[in-house]
């Protein structure tokens, strides 16, 4: 059933929500998020769930939980490749009892990086929403290199509500949503309802750790509730075991946790990519004369504004653009390397046809 109102819906939840004191999976909190989602399709809307929740469901299975559990990369990933089955086998029973079909889809950063890689994904999860199954995404610890990995799904799930044209993204937590300090340091602490613009002071009442279970923490949530705003995608933070917290997030209920507002002008596929999902490789120094001419006359980064570089990159790499007083406010797709840029610093201006280093179209504005 679909209609006027239909949305696309991603409703991520982490380890710490889906597990016990002991570390093990909840099977009640897989059913609760099932009952929740079988709502929310018989209301019309599609859904995505992004979970984490692989390693836990894999420690017991091999007599590594409690105070066994293991710290290395190494074993960590293989141990996941053993809890993909059993987290889907819980999944698959809750979503059953629904009469609800689930697809599994095992995503890693390449699969957005990668043009090739990201409209296939797209297309894979589209076509499986067509046909009426709920996409379960997990990021593929089981090979993902330690290097290249977003080792959270709260940012996959922002890059996922931006891949399949969500309007909405809640984010499931241990927490009722963003508070205004720590409550484990500051019993009044209290709940910011809404947040329209981001701003140091904001991200810095989110801390950067999460629970002992978990890989994220609130500090992750805003990040990913970031992203969504600039692709205009509205975010919930809230409460994962809140009785129809789901339906009320969608439906817009005043105190269902924190709303992050999206962006009245939205990032478009490409530079919402360059932004979020592809990382830096160095960082370009301007005068301010660049930099007036990138904030405000949306003009594109030449040579003659640089005044330093940092990193080595190649061609075509991600860069950061920094200010003279090195705060970052841009960044960008090189045209040039580092060692064609170097050489070019050390040499008078040449006359003639000027080449950008950084396209205005391969350019995003940070600030």
């Amino acid at each position: 059933m679909t209609g006027v109102d239909a949305k696309t819906v991603v409703v991520k939840i982490g380890t710490s929500s889906l597990t016990n004191e002991t570390g093990e999976i909840d099977n009640s909190a897989i059913d609760k998020l099932a009952t929740e989602v079988a709502a929310l399709r018989a209301a019309g809307h599609r859904a995505v769930v992004v979970t984490s929740g692989a390693i836990a469901a894999g420690l017991p299975e091999l007599g590594l939980g409690g105070d066994q559990r293991p710290g290395d990369a190494r074993t960590l990933q293989a141990v996941s490749a053993v809890g993909q089955l059993n987290l889907m086998a819980v999944y698959k029973a809750a979503f059953d009892r629904h009469g609800l079909v689930i697809g599994q889809a095992l995503l890693a950063p390449l699969d957005f990086t990668i043009r090739s890689q990201y409209l296939h994904a797209r297309s894979t999860l589209e076509r499986l929403l067509e046909l009426g199954v709920v996409p379960v995404v997990n990021e593929n610890d089981a090979i993902a290199d330690d290097e290249i990995r977003f080792g959270d799904n709260d940012r996959i799930a922002a890059l996922v509500a931006h891949l399949v044209g969500a309007q909405e993204l809640v984010l499931l937590t241990d927490m009722p949503g963003v508070l205004t300090a720590d409550p484990r340091i500051d019993p009044t602490a209290t709940l910011i309802s809404e947040i329209v613009e981001f701003d140091q002071q904001l991200e810095s009442v989110a801390g950067t750790s999460g629970t002992v279970r978990g890989s994220g923490g609130m500090a992750s949530k805003l990040s990913a509730a970031k992203i969504a705003s600039w692709s205009g995608v509205r975010t919930v933070i809230a409460l994962a075991t809140r009785e129809h917290v789901v339906r009320d997030a969608v439906n817009g209920a005043t105190d269902v946790g924190t709303v992050v507002v999206p962006r009245a002008k939205s990032l478009g596929a490409k530079k919402l990519w360059i932004a979020f999902a592809v990382g830096s490789s160095g960082t370009i120094v301007v005068d301010d004369g660049a930099r007036n001419a990138l904030e405000n006359d949306g003009r594109s980064l030449l040579a003659a504004g640089i005044t330093s570089i940092e990193g080595t990159f190649d061609r075509r790499a991600a860069v950061e653009i920094a200010g003279p007083d090195g705060v970052v406010f841009a960044k960008g797709l090189t045209g040039q390397s580092s060692t064609e840029l170097s050489a070019k610093l050390e040499q008078p201006p040449a006359d003639g046809p000027t080449v950008a280093v950084v396209h205005r179209d391969d350019l995003v504005m940070l600030a």
